[in-house]
């Protein structure tokens, strides 16, 4: 193993900035031989090229066989949380109301977006055994992937489980038709081309439910986390809204988006076919644009400008579609943790652990009612989980 993979194991921001600090062009080789933009100026040209983003967005895989078909996928899910956002508020407050005084993190904050997202991901006429599914596998490594291989193991059977669930409810569904969609379940069938399999409509919902819980569950964890690690004051000195942007900015999970380059792109040294990755992390704190870039102020996003560029979902034709909602569900449910209570963490580390994203280090969210004192303290009931069928 090579002293840079060594290194990048270890820290791998610390990593990564350090070879964009040694390279001496606007990229640099990563450890595993693909090439990384250093320049943040080069990065939103690359994302923003339509030779280089030409084809198919490789999020979805070999599951849709057309952009077309991925646009029509992407946007009837985000349609339908877009409109849904009252009933993830609903159900947010009676998950919030359940969490426990002291929860482990981040596990706790997956957990708390897909309760309040439960029925919208799965109708409540949805059969037991599928939601129970769903709910195992949201608790059980499928949406992170776990450290060690017996936990991965375990993920693995959860994940096949669900989906033999989801496929059967696919073909009930097929057959009786819903007029309007009623969950992310309904919206992905109703969007695919028609004649794909169940098993392959399946697998989709299940990318998404990957997609749409993890963020959005990994960056709650990262605002309370930095907050309360950069601050003692109860409440924060800093509206919500700014404390997400900024820990979007400082800790992207998406910190590495991925293109095939082609010939000729500008001066870039990469051949045809080789791989081109654009670093959000890095361009986020790329000290030339940013004001203090390693440290995490929330203050900087009091006015609209002067600072650099923001790329948390993309930028260009493959900018997330769900980037407008994802923002909306992340605040609201910061919001809804700091409401009337007082957030203390201990453990924790800004450092992240790379599990197809940037995660938190495991911490412990101490969550205290305002009214309720030192020395009379009440806990609030554990969050159970639903009735096994």
């Amino acid at each position: 193993m090579s002293t840079e993979m060594r290194r990048f194991r270890r820290d791998p921001l610390t990593a990564i900035e350090h070879l964009r600090h040694r390279a001496r062009g606007d990229v640099f080789r990563l450890p595993w031989g693909d090439w990384c933009v250093g320049d943040a100026d080069l990065a939103r040209a690359v994302l923003r090229d339509p030779v280089v983003n030409d084809g198919m967005s490789a999020f979805f895989g070999a599951l849709l066989p057309s952009r077309p078909a991925q646009v029509a996928v992407g946007r009837a899910v985000r349609d339908l949380v877009r409109a849904r956002v009252p009933d993830f508020r609903h159900g947010l407050a009676a998950a919030v109301a359940g969490l426990p005084a002291d929860s482990a993190w981040p596990e706790a904050g997956i957990d708390l977006v897909h309760r309040a997202m439960a029925d919208l991901l799965l109708h409540p006429g949805t059969p037991d055994a599928t939601r129970w599914s769903l709910a195992r596998a949201a608790r059980g490594g499928v949406l992170i992937r776990p450290p060690r291989v017996w936990q991965r193991a375990r993920a693995e059977v959860l994940r096949g489980r669900l989906l033999a669930g989801v496929a059967e409810q696919v073909a009930e569904r097929r057959a009786r038709a819903a007029s309007e969609p009623r969950d992310v379940l309904d919206a992905v069938l109703g969007a695919c081309p028609d004649g794909m399999a169940d098993r392959t409509v399946a697998e989709l919902f299940a990318l998404l439910f990957r997609a749409i819980v993890a963020p959005v569950g990994c960056t709650v964890a990262w605002s309370v986390l930095l907050a309360c690690l950069h601050t003692s004051a109860s409440p924060w000195p800093w509206p919500v809204d700014w404390v997400v942007r900024e820990a979007l900015r400082h800790r992207p999970m998406a910190w590495m988006v991925v293109r095939p380059a082609p010939a000729g792109f500008g001066d870039v040294p990469v051949r045809s076919g080789e791989v081109l990755s654009v670093s959000p992390y890095l361009a986020h704190h790329d000290e030339r644009l940013w004001a203090d870039p390693d440290a995490f102020r929330p203050d900087r996003w009091a006015e609209p400008s002067g600072h650099g560029p923001y790329l948390p979902f993309g930028a260009g034709r493959f900018t997330c579609a769900g980037a407008s909602p994802a923002q909306v569900l992340i605040t609201g449910t910061v919001a809804a943790l700091a409401d009337d209570a007082r957030l203390t963490v201990t453990g924790g580390d800004t450092r992240p652990v790379m599990a197809d994203g940037l995660v938190p280090r495991p911490f412990t969210l101490h969550r205290r009612a305002k009214e309720v004192n030192d020395h009379d303290r009440c806990v609030a009931p554990h969050l159970h989980e639903p009735d096994r069928p």
